[in-house]
């Protein structure tokens, strides 16, 4: 065997095999080494951490990998064993024919196809993008290619494009933006409605915008304070300023109570319109 013609001709099948990487060309080398100690002989014995050593291939999945392309693409023929007793061995397949006029020939057909599937590939490719492009812009029916890849992708745009519909906004912006704010105010109003119990400044500031003292304000902070802010002594306060707007409205009554009982209890009784400074000591 001449090593120097099948070196040759591996090389000048890995030029054209656009499948291959330099993981794979490093294995071949180690492989190739290891058939030169055995004097080329097949099958030979191999060993999978010392492949791995030589072809500086750090991963057991890469090598079992490239292994195994290697073999589907005609450069070895592996045959792994699963006795921890008994190595792994390897044909190396004889590529000096590669080297020969007439396959040199055949080389470049080998070339000319996979150049012509590369532009068949490319122009598919374009065509697919073009009738996607086009069916985004119009609402004719598309003739879409034989293939279920293309047909999800045009769907999954369709459905995108009818997303968009839902959620457009025909507002101007300006519009948008108040709208946004306002929502913002009445989210901050209503946290802090719900914050219960409220800080004494809240309740104060509360009180002022409705024209009440101070000392109300802290009444009313002081009495539900006191008794865990529970309206009634029993259920848990929701919305502390309806509750201060109770209390404005049950001070006013009481204030107005005191201020103008008559307003409440009405005249004192005077059944017999009598004077005060009445004889009794003279007939009725």
């Amino acid at each position: 065997m001449n090593y120097i013609k099948h070196l040759t001709g591996f090389f000048e099948k890995v030029s054209i095999d656009f499948d291959l990487n330099p993981t794979h060309i490093s294995l071949y080398m180690a492989v190739f080494q290891l058939w030169n100690q055995n004097r080329f002989q097949n099958p030979i014995g191999i060993s999978r951490d010392e492949l791995m050593r030589i072809s500086k291939i750090a991963s057991t999945a890469t090598y079992h990998k490239c292994m195994k392309e290697l073999t589907e693409k005609g450069y070895v023929k592996y045959k792994p064993s699963f006795n921890p007793f008994k190595g792994s061995t390897l044909d190396v397949i004889n590529l000096d024919f590669y080297t020969k006029p007439i396959q040199k020939k055949e080389i470049k057909k080998l070339k000319s196809q996979q150049k012509n599937e590369q532009v068949i590939e490319q122009v598919t490719e374009q065509v697919t993008e073009q009738l996607i492009n086009k069916h985004q812009t119009s609402t004719e029916h598309v003739p879409y290619i034989n293939n279920t890849n293309n047909l999800n992708i045009v769907n999954e745009q369709e459905q995108t494009n009818q997303n968009k519909n839902k959620n457009f906004d025909p507002e101007p912006s300006s519009r948008a933006q108040s709208r946004d704010k306002k929502r913002l105010r009445q989210k901050k109003e209503n946290e802090l409605v719900q914050r219960i119990p409220p800080d004494l400044e809240d309740v104060v500031d509360f009180f002022k915008k409705l024209d009440k003292p101070f000392i109300e304000a802290e009444k009313f902070y002081n009495h539900f304070q006191s008794n865990g802010w529970l309206v009634g002594g029993k259920s848990p306060m929701k919305d502390w300023k309806a509750a201060a707007r109770n209390w404005i409205i049950n001070a006013d009554k009481f204030n107005n109570k005191t201020r103008h009982p008559e307003l409440v209890e009405g005249p004192k009784p005077n059944h017999l319109h009598t004077s005060n400074n009445k004889n009794y000591g003279e007939p009725l």
